[in-house]
């Protein structure tokens, strides 16, 4: 009698095991672990929920509220006027100067509309800091947005919040001490057609402080072509303490004034609005801002006790 080979006995034994494991499998299914897909815990769903679609949390802006309410009343000092002008419902646009070699104004102002009027600030600013590591993220969190008009008009139009942008761009922060208080260009107008398509007012912000918080002794064009930033500041922190001196805020007072709101009788969402209007509406929201900051200079008697 022929034996059976052996490649033929190994394929019928693996057979026969493969069976009997079935039938323990069916028999008595406890036998092997189930594979349980990971539920979401209490604090995956808190996080979500905690979370919006812009990045923006509010445990993380309530933490840093608290880390900032410090700097914002015993540092700075910071004291707000006309802070009536912001409406308690719907949306507006926040339009203010900025200076400082690191401005410190935009999370002053922010800081104080959520403390006074109980809202959140988007800020609005350039892409870049998206780009950061751990910034990119610690930004989004504290409800910065990337300055795209159509973030603009999802957060105006669509979902009524405030929003925060500053016209002079990197303009403002780059301009040297003895150009202290002295607006650069509002850009093309864009803020102003924002607005209008979105049919909100602007509310025009005047802030005198930051430029004495940090100033601005000069900046290095050549570095900053070469790591890509639109400049680099030297400021006498930086002189003093090194790198470490870009944090070192002077205590400069702070004022903070929101002016009347400016409304535009153009209907929203239209496919083009005239580039004479936009700009003439620029031109004197800038000038607006300017005479307000040249009285609130006139009006000050130090620059650290206002």
């Amino acid at each position: 009698m022929a034996k059976e080979p052996e490649q033929n006995r190994k394929t019928t034994t693996d057979r026969n095991a493969v069976a009997e494991i079935a039938d323990l499998v069916s028999e008595q299914p406890a036998m092997l672990p189930a594979v349980v897909e990971r539920q979401p815990s209490r604090a995956d769903e808190h996080r979500r929920q905690d979370v919006d679609h812009w990045g923006r949390s509010e445990s993380a802006r309530k933490r840093a509220a608290r880390l900032y309410e410090p700097i914002y009343s015993k540092w700075f000092r910071a004291e707000l006027s006309g802070i009536e002008n912001v409406p308690t419902t719907g949306g507006a646009l926040l339009v203010a100067n900025h200076a400082g070699a690191l401005p410190p104004d935009a999370p002053l102002i922010i800081h104080g509309v959520e403390k006074e009027v109980g809202r959140p600030v988007y800020g609005m600013a350039e892409h870049l800091f998206r780009s950061v590591p751990f910034v990119g993220t610690a930004w989004a969190r504290g409800g910065g947005v990337a300055g795209h008009p159509e973030n603009a008009h999802r957060l105006l139009h669509d979902e009524g919040q405030l929003a925060l942008v500053f016209p002079e761009g990197a303009k403002g922060p780059g301009k040297k001490f003895t150009e202290r208080y002295q607006l650069a260009r509002f850009g093309r107008g864009g803020f102003v057609e924002v607005a209008m398509r979105a049919g909100v007012p602007i509310i025009p912000i005047a802030v005198v402080g930051a430029e004495e918080a940090m100033p601005n002794i000069t900046t290095l064009p050549r570095l900053a072509k070469i790591v890509g930033l639109p400049f680099v500041p030297v400021t006498p922190q930086m002189l003093v303490l090194g790198p470490l001196g870009v944090l070192a805020y002077a205590p400069a007072k702070f004022e903070v004034r929101f002016l009347e709101p400016v409304e535009f009788a153009d209907k929203p969402n239209l496919p083009r609005y005239s580039r004479a209007r936009v700009m003439e509406h620029a031109d004197q929201i800038r000038d607006q801002i300017q005479a307000e900051l040249y009285d609130m200079l006139r009006e000050r008697r130090s620059v650290w006790f206002g």
